[in-house]
C-alpha cells in the first residue's frame, strides 16, 4: 500500500473506516480480493510472488495493512517480504499490540515498513524506522511512505476528504463510493510541496498523486473497509490494469465472529 487513510471511532455510525491504495509494479503477479484457499478466514488480495498481502481482514474482525517506508538511499535486496507481516497477523489470533511488539524483534529482517493493525477494540501502528509501537486513540490518520501522519500533500488531502465523506455520508454504500472517488484522485503536488526521499524529482512528482499512473508501475488496487456501528464489516476492492482500466470490482459483507460460520455473501 502507498496510501492508507483511517478514521477510528470518529462517528457513531462507523467504528472504523479505512481507505487505501496499493501501488506496485504491474509485472508482480497478484490475486484480487477473496477468501484465501489455504486460510479461509482471511479476506484480501494476495501477492502471488511471496504469498503475503498489502491489506486484509479476518472473519473475527482483525485487520491489517502495510506500506513501505521510502528511502531511495537504502535499498535492501534480499529482505523479507513486508506482506508477510499482514498475513502472519491475520493467520493466527493475536491482539494488535501483542503482535506489534513481537514484530519489533525481527524488524531488521525487512526493508522499511509501516504496519497498521486493528481489531474491534484497538488500533496500533509500528514502523521499523522507530523503536516503539504506538496505540492509537480515536481520530483521523494518514499514512503513505513516510511515518504516520507525515504531512505529504496526498496524505493531507486524503485525510480532509475522508472526514468530509464521513460527515456527508447517507449510509455505508454511499460512503464506500465516496471513498473510492477519493482514492482515484490523480492530482500532482506542486514541486515545492514534494518530499525528498532519494528517488529524484520526476518520480516524486509521479508518486505525489493518490492514484498513480506510470509506465510499468501504478495503483493496482483501491480498497475500502468499514466497520459499522452495528458491527457489520463492508469490504470493497477495485483492481486496475496498467492503463488504469478497471479489472475487478469485488464486494463483501459479513458480521465478525470467532467462527467462519458468520461469513455472509454480499447482497
Amino acid at each position: 500500500m502507498c496510501l492508507i487513510l483511517i478514521a477510528y471511532q470518529t462517528d457513531a455510525r462507523y467504528r472504523l473506516v479505512v481507505a487505501a491504495n496499493r501501488d506496485e509494479f504491474f509485472r508482480r503477479p497478484t490475486a484480487p480480493a477473496d477468501y484465501w484457499p489455504d486460510a479461509a478466514h482471511i479476506l484480501g488480495g494476495r501477492d502471488l510472488e511471496k504469498g503475503g498481502t498489502w491489506m486484509g481482514v479476518a472473519t473475527d474482525g482483525r485487520w491489517a495493512a502495510v506500506t513501505n517506508f521510502r528511502d531511495g538511499s537504502n535499498a535492501r535486496p534480499g529482505a523479507r517480504s513486508r506482506g508477510e507481516l499482514v498475513a502472519d497477523y491475520l493467520r493466527d489470533p493475536a491482539l494488535p499490540g501483542t503482535y506489534a511488539d513481537s514484530v519489533r524483534h525481527g524488524a531488521r529482517d525487512y526493508a522499511g515498513f509501516n504496519l497498521v493493525l486493528g481489531n474491534h477494540q484497538h488500533l496500533h501502528y509500528y514502523s521499523n524506522q522507530q523503536t516503539a509501537t504506538m496505540m492509537l486513540g480515536p481520530g483521523v490518520y494518514g499514512l503513505s511512505n513516510g511515518l504516520l501522519d507525515t504531512p505529504w500533500p496526498k496524505v493531507e488531502r486524503g485525510k480532509s476528504a475522508l472526514s468530509g465523506a464521513i460527515a456527508s455520508s447517507q449510509g455505508p454504500d454511499g460512503l464506500v463510493e465516496s471513498l473510492l472517488a477519493v482514492l482515484s484522485d490523480r492530482s500532482i503536488a506542486p514541486d515545492d510541496a514534494l518530499p525528498n526521499t532519494g528517488i529524484g524529482k520526476d518520480w516524486e512528482r509521479r508518486l505525489s498523486a493518490s492514484f498513480i499512473t506510470a509506465p510499468g508501475y501504478g495503483t493496482r488496487a483501491s480498497t475500502v473497509l468499514l466497520l459499522t456501528g452495528d458491527g457489520e464489516i463492508h469490504f470493497r476492492e477495485r483492481c486496475f490494469g496498467e492503463r488504469a482500466e478497471l479489472l475487478e470490482d469485488r464486494r463483501f459483507r459479513f458480521v465478525p465472529s470467532l467462527t467462519d460460520s458468520s461469513v455472509r455473501p454480499a447482497s
